[in-house]
């Protein structure tokens, strides 16, 4: 995804990200969906554990898995 940001100095304190239309209007989508869904205490603690993994970058690729777990794919 391709993104611009505006420093906050231009914009008055916020800062501002300027991203592709579509992409614009799938996240709106994508709301719309979550907005629907209700989860639980405990879904959304767990969420908030992998959001803040996922900021510290501790997590693995699809690839890193697949090669530790030796999974192999055939061309």
């Amino acid at each position: 995804m391709n993104t611009i940001t505006i420093p906050k100095n231009l914009t008055r304190g916020a800062e501002l990200v300027i991203i592709p239309r579509d992409e614009y209007e799938e996240y709106l989508q994508l709301r719309k969906i979550i907005s629907v869904v209700k989860m639980t205490s405990a879904q959304k603690r767990d969420l908030e554990q992998a959001r803040k993994d996922y900021k510290q970058e501790k997590y693995i690729t699809l690839e890193q898995l697949e090669y530790e777990l030796g999974i192999t794919h055939k061309k």
